[in-house]
């Protein structure tokens, strides 16, 4: 089975069940073999903050060195990202197998017209993907409820919540926020529940719960108390106390209600680990917490004007943005408003701070409310709540919109450097917007027939189209994820052109569509001037689309040595006694003073400084080491004519190499350490980007890739988010394919040949290979791989490397040399 053979197979399934309880998804995965019940599950429910809640679990538990599954919903772009093992999406591979596996079953209730829901057959999904994966815990974020909710199916679970409560889905629950609290409190497992509520609601969850932990702040007298100090730059500083712990930390989720939620999850993982035999640390809940990132969730993605993504959808979600975003100073608030048909609009529009001007609008799904309504609801309600500081006007210029793409590019053109520019109402609403910062055009090289056929496959096209297309698929190939709009009209377009488009096969108006775009340079130009002036955010995709493929588009240059036209090559300069190919030559200061000279001689342009080896198997340096063998370096070589780097994985030894004179941060852990990204923004240097699953490698670990390429650019597309909202310009954010770390030899040469690919993430593209053991495949000594080295930074530097790391200078500048000479030797 194709995998857009099992995702249509998923969609297509009936989305509401006649009647409550966990009995379809139970008899589904007995046919499955009952793989829950050999899980650890945290169950996690709530009216609003269970996703948030749910992530900050999972990303503590991995910083205390589980490996942790987790479930959530809905999703922002793909339905892969509901189920994620150690923050990776679950492969195509594997959803198309489930299917293969779960289809007689569901086929057969089907002929009984009781087939399980889409909830419950990829909640089966995750459940089934995590025994396979045999995570040490599983974190599920509840649906709707708790008692009937699909997850509530993992019985007994190890640890358990209850994060809000307010007035939802009373069709379902009961019409009261004590009826909905006696629903949601059925998830109560092995532990005492931990529960964020308070008054009436409090009291029935201690009704159904026979043991319970609060938290909350301290005027409510709770279990565990939690203080939110406000906003430090753009994350929370907050304090949590227990019983047994206290933890200060910085979230990456604003406002208080998030703190909260920091509070809950903190007792949940101490929960987990219990169940596990696991001490989760006081240092671990608070790297843990730093680093859950949550996308769409009070965003912050532009600073100039503030402009801020989120998901809330009711009006108690949608009071707590306006509580966070009263925490900032801005002169107008333009509201980009969108919300589904079912939902309490009057509510929500109370609700919201006080815009000045609101551009309603329509996600691109069936259940969307008309931007007409919408505007009305402003226009009868007024205005909401009037953020501190700020006077309201109870009339706010409301425009009816249409589109996301275009509402919000009308709030950003009429938004000054000094207003604000909120996109709130619905996480489908919030994740249009967002693709204007995260989505990526891929180019593709196609030169012959059989490459521009797996580059159709790779977007999911169908058997036949695949073989239709794939003759025509040889010049300029593009590979998009667009809306369906979107790709009918791209579609429609090319082919009126005399170019060629093929889209995925999967069929869900709802989802994003593939497509890959084949044709002349020159159908290409034409094609983004036809886009020019058109909705639906098609002249914004044309824009990608000339930056893409080049045309008539010259990126600005900062001045760095990546921002000319040939490759820059940085030097290896190790101070470790334990590096893989030069430990200990050179740690002493004199003998890496040389080397650095004789490197700067043979034409380098970056001299990277390490202080601790990745090597498979190697220690972790203590901070105060580390820095002891990096900064007496930087300092003797600051002053030779290269920049200086410094490879580290730890913000404190890059503030204290900055301090000594290094220009830039080589960070192999692709900004693991929270602190890595804002202080590369504090002190406006650039920052090296690395995909790794682990550092120091950890060659025990196999990663399963549908495409290394395609889900190494995936995975990078976020860290690259989350520098460049940390105030960094793209040219500053160089991005490490990571070759040899969590990748086998062949998917290490896979992402070499592709590199060109790497261009669609609009950052400098660097690459390290040297002497690394993936040229064991093509029979290079351990000892001896040079020749090796210098042959893959040639086809490096051929497939559009801005920057190669190596050990040996002088054979590689000649390679890069060579390669500029054959593109314009009057340039060498």
């Amino acid at each position: 089975m194709e995998y857009h053979e099992a995702a249509n197979y998923l969609f297509d399934l009936r989305r509401y069940s006649p009647k409550t309880g966990v009995e379809s998804t139970r008899e589904l995965l007995a046919a499955l073999g009952d793989p829950h019940e050999a899980l650890t599950v945290v169950q996690v429910a709530g009216s609003n903050g269970k996703g948030s809640t749910a992530r900050m679990v999972e990303r503590v538990l991995r910083e205390a060195g589980l490996d942790v599954g987790l479930y959530t919903s809905p999703h922002l772009d793909d339905i892969r990202e509901r189920v994620r093992v150690d923050g990776r999406k679950v492969t195509k591979r594997a959803v198309a197998e489930f299917v293969e596996a779960a289809r007689d079953h569901v086929d057969a209730r089907a002929a009984e017209n009781a087939s399980p829901t889409f909830f419950e057959t990829v909640t089966a999904l995750a459940l089934w993907e995590f025994a396979r994966q045999d995570v040490d815990v599983a974190v599920l974020e509840v649906g709707i409820g708790g008692r009937h909710d699909a997850t509530s199916v993992c019985d007994p679970v190890a640890a358990s919540a209850v994060t809000s409560v307010t007035l939802e889905h009373a069709d379902v629950l009961g019409d009261t926020v004590e009826a909905i609290a006696h629903d949601k409190a059925h998830v109560y497992g092995e532990r005492p529940l931990v529960t964020a509520t308070e008054g009436s609601v409090l009291d029935v969850v201690r009704a159904v719960a026979a043991d319970v932990v609060t938290v909350g702040d301290a005027d409510a007298d709770p279990d565990v108390t939690v203080s939110y100090e406000g906003r430090a730059g753009l994350e929370g500083a907050v304090t949590i106390d227990g019983p047994a712990f206290r933890v200060e930390t910085h979230l990456p989720l604003l406002g208080t209600h998030q703190a909260t939620n920091a509070g809950v999850a903190a007792v949940l993982a101490r929960q987990a680990g219990e169940a596990v035999g696991v001490d989760v640390t006081e240092a671990a809940l608070a790297r843990g917490l730093r680093n859950a990132h949550w996308p769409g969730r009070f965003e912050v993605m532009d600073r100039d004007p503030l402009t801020i993504l989120d998901g809330a959808h009711n009006p108690g979600g949608l009071e707590r943005v306006a509580e966070t975003l009263a925490e900032f100073d801005y002169d107008e608030l333009h509201l980009v408003f969108g919300a589904m048909a079912d939902k309490d609009h009057p509510g929500m529009v109370a609700a919201l701070p006080t815009p000045d001007h609101v551009y309603t609008c329509r996600a691109d799904t069936g259940r969307a409310e008309s931007p007409e309504a919408l505007a009305e609801a402003f226009e009868v309600g007024g205005a909401g709540a009037v953020p501190d500081g700020r006077e309201g006007d109870a009339q706010p210029e409301v425009h009816a919109g249409g589109n996301v793409t275009a509402a919000l590019d009308d709030a950003l053109a009429a938004a000054g450097p000094d207003d604000a520019v909120l996109v709130t109402g619905s996480l489908y609403v919030v994740a249009e917007a967002r693709r204007r910062w995260s989505r990526v055009q891929v180019p593709k090289r196609a030169p012959d027939v059989e490459t521009a056929r797996e580059v159709l496959e790779s977007a999911d096209v169908s058997a036949p189209g695949v073989h239709r297309m794939r003759a025509k698929g040889v010049h300029r190939t593009l590979h998009v994820r667009v809306q369906p709009r979107q790709a009918e009209y791209l579609k429609q377009e090319l082919l009126s052109l005399g170019g060629e488009c093929a889209t995925s096969a999967v069929t869900d108006r709802e989802e994003l569509r593939d497509a890959v775009l084949m044709g002349t340079l020159a159908q290409f130009k034409r094609l983004v001037g036809k886009l020019e002036g058109q909705p639906y955010g098609l002249e914004r995709l044309g824009e990608e689309i000339r930056r893409s493929l080049g045309i008539q588009y010259r990126p600005e240059r900062a001045g760095y040595p990546w921002d000319g036209d040939r490759t820059a090559v940085m030097g290896i300069l190790n101070v470790t006694p334990d590096s893989f190919h030069d430990g200990g030559e050179y740690n002493t200061t004199d003998l890496a003073r040389e080397r650095a000279e004789r490197m700067v001689e043979a034409g380098v342009d970056i001299l990277d400084v390490g202080g601790e080896s990745t090597r498979p198997g190697a220690e972790v340096v203590p901070v105060e080491e580390e820095i002891a063998r990096v900064v007496p370096v930087v300092e003797a070589i600051a002053d030779l004519d290269a920049l200086v780097s410094v490879d580290t994985r730890k913000a404190a030894v890059a503030a204290a190499a900055l301090d000594a004179g290094a220009d830039i941060l080589n960070d192999v852990s692709g900004l693991e350490d929270p602190e890595m990204r804002l202080l590369a923004a504090d002190r406006d240097v650039p920052v090296v980007v690395m995909h790794s699953i682990d550092a120091p490698v950890d060659p025990s670990v196999e990663v399963d890739y549908d495409d290394v390429v395609a889900d190494t650019i995936d995975a990078l597309v976020e860290r690259v988010l989350l520098a460049e909202k940390a105030g960094l310009d793209r040219s500053q954010i160089l991005v490490d394919p990571g070759l040899g770390f969590g990748k086998r030899a062949a998917e290490s040469f896979e992402l070499l040949d592709r590199l060109d690919e790497f261009a669609a993430l609009g950052c400098p593209v660097l690459v390290g290979h040297s002497h690394k053991s993936m040229f064991d495949l093509v029979g290079a000594d351990p000892e001896d791989r040079l020749s090796a080295t210098v042959a893959a930074t040639a086809l490096a530097a051929e497939r559009g490397a801005d920057v190669v790391r190596v050990h040996d200078v002088p054979e590689n500048v000649s390679a890069v040399r060579v390669v500029q000479a054959a593109r314009d030797p009057d340039s060498v």
